[in-house]
């Protein structure tokens, strides 16, 4: 099981002046989370899962702008339930419209949304496993390594949450990018739209982001590059992401 994580490790990031995220050494957040949120395209409509949410990020990010109607934030580790809980309550979250669920993915829970929600998100561990991991089980290695859950899983649960149509967005590492397509398949969600993501223009992918429709039929669409950075020269940030990153979705 993971370490107990101490007060003093808590910190809270701003999203907003109104939204707040709590994040720790075992449970935190980095760029691909928000990605993922923009790329889902989610709606105000939209009832939404969020599997192995560790501290809530994206359930938090969907609250900047339209937030969908519902979001069930799912995570089998108590203390990453624990950290959203308390970024919740710092923050104004809009008629109360996520609902934190300490479970296993895999076997989800008691009465869950199956085949009524319109959007699932997984920002999921990208590594694979590797034996003899458990005898050293941390936070850590569970966030990045398929330890207690792995694609297929992730898919499998998915497919059972979504109503035909419904979508799946995940990101990954690029030599997983077969493994998601397959798994994928294997569960009747088929890829719909794909996007990679580089550092900047002179560099190799090091993320995607796939979309994946429950039911649909075989059709794949590719969209531009993302660039961190547009430049190899400058330090900053590229419009898009300087976007991406800006309150709200309204000028994005």
């Amino acid at each position: 099981m993971s370490r107990v994580t101490p007060e003093s490790d808590y910190k809270f990031e701003t999203l907003t002046d109104r939204i707040f995220v709590c994040s720790s050494r075992d449970h935190r957040f980095g760029t691909d989370a928000f990605l993922l949120a923009y790329f889902s395209n989610y709606r105000k409509k939209d009832r939404v899962c969020d599997l192995g949410t560790g501290c809530g990020i994206i359930p938090l990010i969907m609250q900047k702008y339209n937030p969908p109607e519902i979001i069930y934030a799912v995570d089998i580790q108590e203390k990453a339930v624990k950290q959203l809980e308390m970024g919740m309550e710092k923050s104004e979250i809009p008629g109360n419209n996520i609902i934190p669920i300490c479970a296993d993915i895999k076997t989800l829970w008691e009465n869950a949304p199956l085949n009524q929600l319109d959007l699932v998100t997984c920002n999921p561990p990208y590594k694979a496993y590797s034996a003899g991991m458990e005898s050293e089980l941390t936070a850590q290695k569970i966030a990045r390594h398929e330890i207690l859950c792995n694609i297929d899983d992730i898919c499998k649960s998915a497919e059972k949450l979504l109503k035909f149509g419904g979508r799946l967005c995940v990101c990954n590492r690029p030599e997983r990018l077969a493994d998601v397509i397959c798994a994928m398949r294997n569960n009747n969600i088929e890829p719909k739209r794909i996007r990679f993501v580089s550092k900047n223009p002179s560099e190799k992918p090091w993320l995607f982001l796939i979309e994946g429709k429950k039911g649909s039929k075989p059709f794949m669409q590719i969209e531009q590059q993302l660039y961190i950075r547009s430049d190899i020269s400058k330090s900053g940030f590229s419009e898009e992401l300087e976007k991406i990153y800006a309150i709200g979705r309204e000028s994005v």
